[in-house]
């Protein structure tokens, strides 16, 4: 009886969504009657789709958790089983809806330890790699609209099968009139119309499982969806970001310019849904073997990955926040010639600049403090930076364990390599025991927290994936640049102030940064005596 009720209450909640998702999707309807069309075409079909997953996911966490106590092996082994059928469920929901389903399922695949580890490994196996595919036929339809005229019209020659394609667009070579090769990056012809009902439709599922299960509060997402797909959906907007991001390094990070960069925007070829770019030759950052085929050490490019990243979190305020394997690409310095030995100087070329975030300088400055914090395992200024973020006095140890993949005693342990993860199967099952154990703390921790710093999040776990892959190691180089570059940031934000306390506390930060690096050396160094020795003794 009790079931039977609960499942009546499934029934009327779905529909209560299917009504309000229907709404809010008739809201986005254009005055176009071809868009109107289009909308009331396809949006009852997805609704329909969504409630319906909605609803099963809803039902089979209830119905299979159903009596099982708290903590119990049982619930334990039930909960790991119907997180992997709901990640399937939401899985097959995404391709068969397409469209920004499957930015959000790439989303949710790049939130390690945020979401069910679960939901993270069956998102990331499928997500990047079957993307869809527009026809020719529509490429041919939007480059005609956008630019006047055919690819074969436009361009002297054009690919038609693409090199790439993702959630939104996809790519194809081609090569210009004046004879310059170039990627033309053309938007999927059904985001234009369906993109705006979607959003609305994607609510669905979240706000559902949210009135379902109150703790399951991820509606952050949603909103987060909703701001930036217009502007990932706008292509004049990236290339604006690629070039601000470059001028951000030439003015911000003169010594690391040279090695970062991100290809030409032809304007006269680009409009909001095409974008002509030069075509860059490279290895994707976690193709190791091509890496080194290239002269180029993987561990070099690590550095320069980790340089990149923090140079624009803690000192630009201007982040990339979309940075997976397939949009960093690695390549020699076009500049440079090979050593004796043969070896290359690595130069890194960013891809897809449509997601950014601007932190203000309050957030960027405090974000800088705690990263500093944690690679010099200060507990106090760990605390008080996570407060001024919005973690409050209770949730800083957990946003602290989400930074670094790391447990509040290896955080605040003192030891020199405190924060590397050794990356075994017992680090691994500690990490996901530990999300696991404080869900419903880390979505309230979410809850708290400004969206840029999610995004924060979100850069972090996608870094780290890059860095795994390119260092096959612990390594605690990548924490000694992180170390650095955020105490930079705060020694510049002092001295900005122009005060003589401001300046001669920013000269004593400059000496306790150098001594405390130069004692991280020397412990870096010993380590690796230390391995060479187990090694050698080994043989």
């Amino acid at each position: 009886m009790a079931t039977r009720s609960l499942w009546r209450a499934k029934l009327a909640l779905s529909a209560t969504a299917l009504l309000g998702g229907a709404a809010a999707a008739t809201i986005t309807t254009s005055e176009d009657p071809a868009m109107t069309m289009k909308l009331y075409s396809t949006v009852p079909v997805r609704l329909f789709r969504d409630s319906v997953a909605a609803a099963a996911i809803a039902f089979d966490y209830e119905y299979s958790l159903w009596g099982l106590p708290e903590g119990s092996i049982e619930r334990s082994k039930a909960k790991h089983e119907v997180h992997l059928r709901s990640a399937r469920k939401l899985q097959e929901l995404c391709f068969k809806n397409g469209g920004i389903y499957i930015k959000l399922g790439q989303h949710i695949g790049q939130l390690e330890y945020l979401v069910p580890e679960e939901y993270v490994q069956t998102m990331r196996e499928s997500m990047l790699n079957k993307c869809p595919v527009s026809t020719y036929e529509q490429v041919c339809e939007v480059i005609e609209k956008e630019l006047g005229d055919k690819p074969d019209k436009i361009f002297s020659e054009f690919d038609p099968v693409p090199i790439a394609s993702a959630s939104l667009a996809q790519v194809h070579v081609a090569r210009t009139h004046d004879g310059q090769k170039v990627a033309v990056k053309v938007q999927h012809t059904h985001m234009t119309d369906t993109a705006a009902a979607d959003c609305a439709t994607v609510n669905v599922i979240v706000n559902t499982l949210h009135r379902v299960f109150p703790s399951f509060d991820y509606r952050w997402l949603i909103v987060e969806m909703r701001e930036s797909l217009p502007k990932e959906l706008d292509f004049l907007n990236e290339a604006k970001n690629s070039e601000k991001c470059l001028h951000n390094f030439l003015k911000l990070s003169p010594r690391i310019a040279a090695y970062v960069y991100a290809p030409k925007v032809y304007w006269n070829l680009s409009t909001s849904k095409l974008l002509t770019m030069e075509f860059i030759d490279g290895a994707q950052v976690n193709d190791v073997k091509t890496i080194k085929k290239l002269g180029i050490r993987p561990d070099e490019v690590a550095r320069l990955v980790s340089e990149t990243f923090a140079e624009m979190m803690f000192k630009h305020g201007f982040v990339h926040c979309d940075p997976h394997a397939a949009n960093l690409l690695v390549r020699p310095l076009p500049s440079s010639r090979k050593s004796i030995l043969g070896k290359r100087i690595p130069q890194l070329v960013l891809l897809d600049h449509g997601l950014y975030k601007e932190l203000d300088n309050e957030t960027r400055t405090n974000y800088a403090a705690l990263w500093k914090a944690l690679i010099f395992a200060d507990a106090d200024a760990i605390k008080e930076n996570s407060a001024k973020l919005g973690a409050g006095e209770d949730l800083y140890a957990l946003f602290a364990g989400i930074l670094t993949m790391r447990p509040w005693n290896r955080v605040i342990d003192p030891a020199v390599d405190h924060l590397v993860i050794q990356g075994n199967d017992s680090d691994r099952s500690e990490l996901q025991m530990y999300a696991s154990q404080y869900f419903p703390q880390i979505t309230e921790l979410l809850r708290r927290l400004p969206r840029v710093i999610l995004l924060m999040l979100k850069t972090n776990d996608c870094l780290r994936s890059v860095s795994n892959v390119l260092l096959q190691e612990p390594s605690l180089e990548t924490f000694m640049i992180v170390g650095r570059i955020s105490s930079e940031a705060i020694i510049e934000a002092k001295l900005q102030k122009r005060s003589f306390l401001s300046w001669l506390s920013a000269c004593v930060d400059e000496i306790l940064l150098e001594v405390r690096l130069f004692t991280m050396r020397v412990a870096l160094w010993l380590l690796r005596l230390r391995k060479m020795s187990w090694q050698l003794a080994l043989k």
